[in-house]
């Protein structure tokens, strides 16, 4: 059965640098009335970078939010219009200094698809060269290298506990199993 929601108005609450919220009226199969907060969001990549050894490369910066660092796949938003492997590439570029000869596409995931349109392009870099990294002016961060199979361990054993450089490990670690 489809349990589609037809959303009948919205109303725009807050309108930021990166995201919107829209508190829309939205009616329910059985005819119920009810209220949906979306948050628009552009949208983004992460991206595992993997040497020929085998180690992987980690950004670890402060997150406002939770008041702490938090070791994470490089990563970054959508502009408007971007493609996501352009994406990629830019800020594979900007917080490691790396370039790759490969970048796979593992796919996409949706972050929170109870409140958000934000959709992150999950990719694994491979053939790297090094290069000097240039991170935005407000972007702080420090390149870590750990092997992939450290890194499944610090995700199963909830030592990293972001989103989506949990996806992008356990996917990589799939793909290169099986490729």
């Amino acid at each position: 059965m489809d349990y589609f929601e037809k959303r009948l108005d919205g109303e725009e609450k807050y309108k930021g640098v990166i995201v919107r919220v829209v508190l829309d009226r939205a009616e329910l199969v059985n005819g119920s009335v009810v209220k949906r907060e979306v948050v628009e969001h552009p949208g983004g990549v992460t991206i595992l970078p993997v040497d020929d050894n085998g180690d992987c490369y980690m950004v670890r910066q402060f997150r406002y939010p939770f008041g702490r660092m938090m070791l994470e796949a490089p990563a970054g938003k959508l502009e408007y219009g971007e493609e996501p492997l352009a994406c990629a590439v830019r800020e594979l570029s900007e917080e490691t200094g790396f370039t790759a000869d490969e970048l796979v596409d593992l796919g996409a995931c949706c972050t929170s698809p109870g409140f958000s349109t934000e959709v992150l392009h999950v990719y694994l870099a491979l053939g790297l060269h090094a290069g000097e990294s240039h991170p935005e002016a407000d972007e702080f961060l420090n390149l870590e290298k750990y092997s992939l199979t450290e890194l499944s361990r610090m995700v199963m054993d909830g030592e990293i506990d972001d989103a989506k450089t949990i996806v992008a490990v356990l996917k990589a670690e799939k793909y290169l199993q099986t490729h």
